[in-house]
Formats: structure tokens, sequence, C-alpha cells
């Protein structure tokens, strides 16, 4: 019986894999770019795929191996059993062109997912070197395509006009010689939607909420951390308890209650109820960084003289800048991508939230690409926002996840 620890073996399955992944992906690229039909052949993958990663074993040099087998897989595709087979009307330089994407993108990865390996038994680590990269260089394949393709679908969707939706629902390619004409369907969401109005109402709610959160959470967190008292370990540890409960559950109770306070369909409700969601997530936050703040320094602040609060807001703020960012921005990103509360509280369009005005595009009266602009619209900036401060917000969120 032949070991799983062996270079053939291993080169083989995992090199299937390999290749039927970037098959499937190929194609879907290549479908969605140029409108025409793609498919991954699964016997076609099973083939080239154990092929080029049994070749691996032997054989190291990148560029000839992609230019090898980039041309084995054209010549196989021409033949008609190609890893990424086409419909009727597709042109053979299509297909060509799908095919040595397929074979470029197999082989070079292969190369150094399968580097540990050698002909015949393997030891534990090379084994699992191998297993490693390979897990995670799918890993990485999966989760941007499962993001990059529904975004791509939105961004082109949202760049054309209804007679080319009503035609061919499932062509996302576009026409450049448009020029301007291609974002109308944006103009049309600004001057005759109001989503300018949608837009900075998101953003100022948002960044109230920041304020509210940060202005309770961070007195309420300090305590958790660091001051005495009766029931602080049981609130410490039941901070996060309100998410156990569905806020579809507090729905009915929330409603009623801002229907007889006169709250509904106020900025003023939206404001009020948006850090109830906040608060607890950021108090758990910022206690655990601030028992991680080393109590010496703010024992000295209080023998020189300083009150409480002082040495809060003189030391120990300043200490913690990379966590109230980080909380910031999460707080921020809940708030304006909330939908719930104010699909539920808000019925007068000129106080719509951004992803409620998003919303009141889905209806039929309303041409479709219309709604994927304002989607777009809706994720473009948050988007923005995390990737420019996403290493804030990574350190905040591991600082003090150990204690120093």
């Amino acid at each position: 019986m032949i070991s799983m620890r062996n270079g053939y073996l291993t080169a083989a399955i995992i090199g299937w894999f390999w290749a039927f992944t970037i098959a499937i992906i190929v194609a879907v690229i290549m479908s969605f770019s140029t409108g025409d039909p793609f498919r991954p052949s699964f016997w076609s993958s099973l083939v080239l795929g154990l092929g080029v990663g049994l070749t691996t074993l032997f054989f190291r040099d990148k560029r000839l191996l992609s230019l090898a087998f980039s041309v084995v897989a054209v010549i196989v595709s021409l033949a008609g059993f190609g890893a990424i087979l086409v419909g009727e009307n597709v042109s053979p330089t299509m297909l060509i062109v799908a095919n040595v994407l397929f074979a470029i993108f197999t082989a070079w990865p292969l190369l150094v997912i399968l580097d540990s390996l050698v002909p015949g038994p393997v030891d534990k680590h090379e084994f699992e070197e191998a297993v490693i990269r390979f897990l995670t260089g799918f890993g990485y394949i999966f989760f941007t395509t499962i993001v990059l393709v529904p975004f791509y679908v939105m961004v082109m969707t949202s760049l054309k006009n209804q007679q080319e939706l009503l035609q061919n629902p499932l062509d996302f390619t576009i026409d450049l010689s448009k020029g301007l004409g291609l974002f109308r369907s944006y103009f049309e969401l600004f001057g005759d939607f109001g989503f300018g109005s949608y837009l900075w109402t998101s953003f100022y709610v948002s960044v109230i909420t920041v304020f509210i959160t940060l202005a309770f959470s961070i007195p309420g967190a300090y305590a958790v951390a660091r001051l005495r008292f009766r029931g602080r370990a049981a609130f410490g540890r039941s901070i996060l308890l309100i998410y156990m409960v569905p806020m579809i559950v507090l729905a009915l109770p929330i409603y009623i209650v801002f229907s007889m306070t006169g709250l509904r369909n106020t900025i003023l409700g939206i404001v009020l109820i948006y850090p109830v969601t906040t608060i607890p997530v950021a108090l758990y936050m910022l206690q655990g960084y601030f028992r991680g703040l080393p109590a010496e320094v703010e024992e000295a602040g209080l023998m020189d003289g300083l009150s409480r609060l002082a040495v809060i807001w003189k030391i120990t703020l300043p200490l913690a800048l990379p966590a109230l960012a980080s909380v910031s921005l999460y707080v921020f990103m809940i708030a304006w991508n909330e939908f719930l509360l104010a699909l539920m509280l808000l019925d007068d369009p000129s106080k719509f939230t951004l992803t409620r005005g998003v919303a009141s595009l889905n209806s039929s009266e309303v041409p479709r690409q219309h709604l994927m602009a304002g989607a777009v619209i809706a994720t473009l900036p948050i988007m923005a926002l995390f990737l420019g401060l996403e290493r804030f917000m990574t350190k905040g969120l591991t600082a003090g996840s150990v204690k120093g």
C-alpha cells in the first residue's frame, strides 16, 4: 500500500486539485470578461494536473515548464480535449488564451507548492509543507474570487443601460467607446435620487455614533480593567451577552417605543439607537487593551498628584491610540453598513441613510443598473477606509490580547 507521504502520490493529488481549481477560476474570469461561454473540464484537468504535478518532481525551471505546459494545453484544447472548453461561437483565439492562462497559473504555482517534494518517500515535514502551501494558495484564490467576482458583476452591471441588460443579462463586458456615458447611472443617482444626501447622512451619523460610543466605552472599559468594585468580573464577562439576542427580536419593541416618543423617522432616533449596538463590542475591545497597559505608569501619575481622570486623559489614552483607532474604524463600519434599524425607523427619503437609500432602489420601477450603482457607491467609501486604515485595525485588535 502506497503511503500518502510519497512524493509521487502527493504531487499527483495536489496537481489535480490545483489544476481543476485553476480551470474553474479561468473559466469564470473568461466568461465574465468576454461574455462568451467557458467551462472547465473535469477529466482533462485531472490528466493535465496529474502530469504537471509529477513533472515538477523532476523539472524545476518555472519558465520552461510553464512554456512547455502551455504548448501542451493549447494543442490538447485545439483537439477538443482541453481543460477549458468553450461554446460553438467562441473564437479559437479566445480558446487559446484561456488554456494558456490555465497552463501558466497551474504550472508556475505548482512548482512553488511542491518545491519540498522529491520522488519516492518523503518525511513528515516535507509532506506537511507541500500540503500547507497548497491550502494557503487555494485559500487565497478561493476567498479572493468569491469577493471580487460579485463586486465585478456589480460594477459592470452599473455601467450598462436597460437595453443591454434586457438583451443579455449575463454579459458583463462593457463598451468603452461610450466614454462618460458609462457612468450615466451614477449621474442619475446623484441628480435624480438624492444620493448625495444619503452619503452625507450616513457619514455624519456614523461619525456621531463613533464619538458617542467612545464617550461611553472608554470610561466603562477603564473601570472594568483598572478599578475594583462589586460585580466587576461578572460585568466584564457579560459585556457581549446583548449580541445573543437577535436584533430582529428587538425590532418590534424599538419600533413601538420610538413611535410613542416621536423618535421614529428622525435622525436623532437613529443616533440614539446605533450606539446601543456598538458600545458593547467597543467596551470589550478596549477593556482587553487597557488590561495590557502597564499599571505602573498610571500609578506614577497618581503619585505625582494627577487625578484619575487626568491620568486617563494624559497617560492612558495616548498609550491606547492604536486601540482607539481600531475601535473607531470598527464602529464607523458598523454604523455605515447598518440596515435593519434604518429600514424600520426611517420613512422620509430626505432622512435616509445610504443603506436605506440603496434598499429603496430595489423596485420594479427602478432599473437594475441604478441599484447596482447605488451598491457600488455604498461599498467603495468603506472599502477605501478599511484598506487605508487596516494596519491600525489589526494592531488595535491584537494589542492587549496578551498581557504585557
